[in-house]
């Protein structure tokens, strides 16, 4: 979600306030209330419910991580661990209230990096909100140990600039083989936060010595938009670029993809803290806020997502269009992105839907290209594009609407293929696992991880 956006386009917490009241014209009647629409090789085998303090329709769930057994949902009031030993039957350990939106994560080993990006009274989990004009107010990253799980404990925190929308990880190399770097994006700059001036045309890396988190710090700023990022007009119907929203990693080819606004980039990151942009792409035609980025087993693929309307408009339908809301697929020649076709669901959602790209993982399957994805409202996409000019879908899982008279920030936030199975963390409905029973991706199964934050890729070994 875009927490940061101008209305003209949506998705700011304010707007979302305004949306659970809003009343869409004309809207179609809705499904009763179990009539989930899937396709036959797609069966959800288990949904646990949003806990506790995080039920509240103003508290979506958002990204997971994985580790071990367990699975960990982020929240805007904090965070959710889940076993997931049998994934048919998950169970909640713990849950850590620990407000401060969106929570996305990041985990290596007993370390697990929450991101806060609204200003809040201090670094601590009972902090209060705060004002963006407030030059004491705290964005940024803080880290929790979970060698226990059922008892995270809070270790450190790092304030950033303009806090810490999304964090991808990178584990350190050579003399900085005992540390992770955290690639921090944030956005969204104005003259009246003392802590988020503009240009704001970069990113923070956020070095973490594993054995003593609590000397995180600021290790690097890169400038990435020397120049200045991709500029909107007035009317502009793309984001202007001051930061990014994420970045997807792979560090085996030193590259990594970022989705910044009103650009998408590659970066060479063989020097880790010297980022360096070696492609930009715009499509002002087609795209109206580069969210994010996944690259393919091979590392010689990208999938960009556009988030038009920052997740809170109806965008899968006839008048928006097949190429707008959608993601984009880019082949990597000689380091440099070639953009080879779109792919959005092919299923129309009613105007009581919140639907647009979103975020997902590879389902690790020999010799394919195969993603699963979240799409808010509009569901769970499994799709194919190992044939980067014709992407298909080729499974899904959709549920109802969540009303037929307003539209109301609902469905998929993030869809991960881990260890066999699919789980995904829907904003209202809580965490669901889906059992994918195509015969051309059983071999998925076999593939076992021992972590999985999706934004950090690496190759299947064979």
């Amino acid at each position: 979600m875009n927490r940061r956006t101008p209305l003209r386009v949506g998705g700011a917490l304010a707007v979302l306030a305004l949306t659970f009241g809003s009343t869409p014209g004309a809207a179609a009647p809705s499904p009763a209330p179990d009539a989930v629409l899937s396709s036959p090789n797609v069966k959800q085998v288990a949904n646990i419910p949003k806990p506790g303090p995080f039920a509240a329709p103003m508290a979506p769930m958002t990204d997971l991580v994985f580790t071990g057994d367990h699975a960990i949902a982020g929240n805007f009031e904090g965070f959710v661990v889940y076993d997931i030993r049998t994934p048919t039957a998950p169970k909640l350990v713990s849950q850590v209230l620990c407000p401060g939106a969106q929570n996305d994560l990041s985990v290596h080993g007993d370390l697990l990096f929450l991101s806060t990006d609204d200003p809040r009274g201090d670094n601590t989990c009972k902090s209060t909100p705060a004002s963006p004009t407030d030059p004491e107010a705290w964005e940024g990253i803080k880290i929790f140990d979970i060698e226990d799980t059922s008892n995270p404990r809070y270790v450190g925190a790092v304030r950033t600039p303009c806090g810490s929308h999304t964090n991808t990880l990178v584990p350190g190399e050579g003399r900085d083989k005992d540390s992770v770097f955290l690639y921090v994006s944030s956005y969204g700059p104005a003259p009246t936060n003392p802590t988020c001036q503009p240009p704001h045309n970069g990113i923070a890396i956020v070095k973490v010595p594993v054995k003593s988190p609590e000397k995180a710090k600021i290790a690097a700023q890169p400038v990435l938009f020397p120049g200045g990022g991709n500029p909107a007009d007035e009317g502009a119907t793309w984001f202007p670029t001051s930061g990014c929203h994420d970045l997807a990693a792979y560090p085996a080819k030193d590259l990594m993809a970022g989705a910044c606004m009103g650009d998408g980039i590659l970066i060479d990151i063989s020097d880790r803290l010297k980022p360096r942009v070696i492609d930009t792409e715009r499509d002002v035609e087609n795209f109206a806020f580069w969210h994010s980025a996944l690259f393919n087993d091979k590392g010689d693929k990208v999938v960009f997502t556009d988030e038009l309307g920052g997740g809170m408009a109806p965008t899968c339908n006839k008048m928006v269009g097949a190429e707008r809301g959608a993601n984009a697929v880019y082949t990597i020649e000689k380091r440099r992105l070639v953009k080879q076709s779109y792919y959005k669901i092919p299923r129309e959602q009613g105007p009581t839907e919140n639907c647009v790209a979103h975020y997902g993982s590879l389902v690790p399957v020999a010799g394919r290209d195969v993603m699963v994805q979240a799409w808010y409202q509009g569901g769970v996409s499994v799709w194919e594009f190992t044939d980067p000019r014709r992407p298909k879908e080729i499974a899904y899982f959709d549920r109802p609407p969540l009303s037929d008279k307003q539209l109301m920030l609902g469905g998929a936030w993030s869809a991960y293929y881990y260890n066999g199975y699919v789980y995904a963390t829907d904003t209202q409905k809580g965490l669901d696992v889906l059992d994918l029973t195509d015969p051309g991706l059983r071999s998925a199964k076999d593939v076992k991880l021992k972590e999985l934050n999706a934004q950090t890729q690496y190759a299947r070994k064979a």
